[in-house]
């Protein structure tokens, strides 16, 4: 099983972090300082905890954080009414012009194999997002060396999927004959991608093709493309799903009567009460609106749990249905 962090620490830091009187009025919220206890130090040493580990069936799963990228908030809804989608933000807690998307990655392990599930963002120094790229750094103080991860499997080629990958002596490092693992809707989506119907900020088409381009030439011989899905270990079936880009994918981990799904970036923490807000990054935002709905209602039926890239570290959750929409249930920590 994984190493975990100490429970301790986690504890008091949730016992720190409960308000002692709740906001009022919301509509004067601020976004607070970064924390006065941060301690600087990464990994064993820090005090909010990076990586939660649990047990599907016979199947290890840690997730691990990425960090946050602070991004717009119009990112999250930008077919939504502007005042619908600012008072959706403020109902949240969360500041009205922008706020910072969750980065969250997944290891699993299965009989022998030990599959990363997407990359993270990376370390590019033009990017200036200090506080995202964690992923590599926070594998290595879980004591998972990358000469022992087998397979990678790929949502999607998004930069802040793949981006890990790419750090300087970073493929060195790398399991000789390491799988790759994605879509070959995806590879062909990148060789020529399509951006006319995404919402991004102005430099982001272009950082997202080169990273994509950079990929696969540095990848290509790594690659496992697969069509519609595929078992990549035991109880671990990635399925394309397309909508978000044409070849995104998803990951299920399914050992006895347990369950569990890596949805990426197929749903956003707006996506359970506002499942048809279309996200700037969709390729193909109507249809990623139907995987979505279609997703979240296998979900809610199974009540199998979910982690998806986006969704508030660590992620794990249920659906459940609320009227004619869903709503989110994150699980109880257990320490």
């Amino acid at each position: 099983m994984f190493a975990t962090d100490d429970h301790d620490s986690t504890t008091k830091e949730c016992e720190m972090s409960q308000p002692s009187n709740h906001p009022s009025p919301v509509r004067q919220l601020q976004v607070p300082p970064e924390s006065a206890f941060h301690t600087g130090k990464k990994g064993a040493e820090e005090l909010v905890p990076s990586r939660y580990a649990v047990k599907i069936g016979d199947i290890d799963v840690m997730v691990v954080s990425d960090g946050v990228l602070p991004l717009p908030t119009v990112m999250m809804g930008h077919n939504a009414d502007p005042t619908v989608r600012a008072n959706w933000m403020v109902d949240q807690f969360l500041p009205p012009d922008a706020f910072d998307w969750p980065l969250n990655a997944v290891v699993v392990r299965s009989g022998s194999q030990t599959i990363l599930l997407d990359a993270g963002l990376g370390l590019d120094p033009d990017l200036n997002l200090p506080r995202a790229g964690q992923l590599l750094q926070r594998l290595q103080h879980a004591d998972i060396e990358l000469a022992s991860v087998t397979d990678i499997v790929l949502t999607h080629m998004h930069m802040d999927h793949v981006g890990g990958l790419l750090v300087e002596g970073i493929k060195e490092r790398l399991h000789p004959n390491l799988r790759i693992h994605v879509a070959a809707a995806e590879v062909a989506f990148w060789e020529s991608p399509d951006f006319t119907k995404t919402k991004m900020p102005d430099g982001f088409p272009d950082a997202l093709k080169a990273t994509a381009k950079n990929f696969l030439s540095q990848y290509r011989d790594k690659l496992v493309p697969f069509g519609e899905e595929v078992e990549v270990a035991p109880g671990v079936v990635a399925r394309r799903t397309g909508g978000h880009t044409p070849g995104h994918s998803i990951i299920r981990v399914s050992s006895g009567e347990l369950a569990l799904t890596f949805a990426g970036d197929a749903i956003f923490a707006v996506g359970f009460d506002q499942p048809n807000w279309h996200n700037g990054f969709e390729h193909d935002p109507e249809e990623a609106a139907r995987v979505r709905i279609d997703l979240l209602r296998k979900l809610a039926g199974t009540g199998e749990l979910l982690v998806a890239t986006h969704l508030p570290f660590p992620s794990l959750g249920r659906v459940a249905v609320a009227g004619d929409a869903f709503r989110w249930v994150p699980v109880f920590w257990d320490y």
